[in-house]
C-alpha cells in the first residue's frame, strides 16, 4: 500500500513548465522564472508590483497563486524570490 501511495504521489507532482504556466496566467504582469526537480522548486518573480511591499507581502502574493497546488500535494516545497526590476538589475 505504501509503494502504491508513493507512486500515485509522484505522478501528481508538477513540472516547472506547468507551474510557470499557472503563474503566468494568474499574474501576467510578473516576469516568472521557475526551476525544480519535481520535488523542490525555485520561483523567481520580477515585477513593479512588488515595489513598496515587504518580503512577507511579496511571498504572500506568490503563495496565493500556488497554495491550491501546495495543499493538494502537487507542489511539495518552493523557495520564492520576489524582486522589483531595479532590485533584479542590482542583484
Amino acid at each position: 500500500m505504501i509503494g502504491r501511495f508513493l507512486k500515485l504521489s509522484s505522478e501528481a507532482l508538477m513540472t516547472p513548465a506547468e507551474i510557470l504556466q499557472i503563474l503566468q496566467s494568474e499574474a501576467p504582469e510578473v516576469n516568472w522564472f521557475v526551476d525544480g526537480d519535481g520535488y523542490k522548486y525555485e520561483v523567481e518573480a520580477v515585477a513593479e508590483v512588488f515595489d513598496g511591499l515587504n518580503a512577507v507581502k511579496r511571498q504572500q502574493f506568490v503563495y496565493k497563486i500556488l497554495n491550491p497546488y501546495i495543499a493538494d500535494g502537487r507542489i511539495h516545497a518552493v523557495t520564492i524570490r520576489a524582486l522589483t526590476p531595479a532590485e533584479k538589475a542590482g542583484a
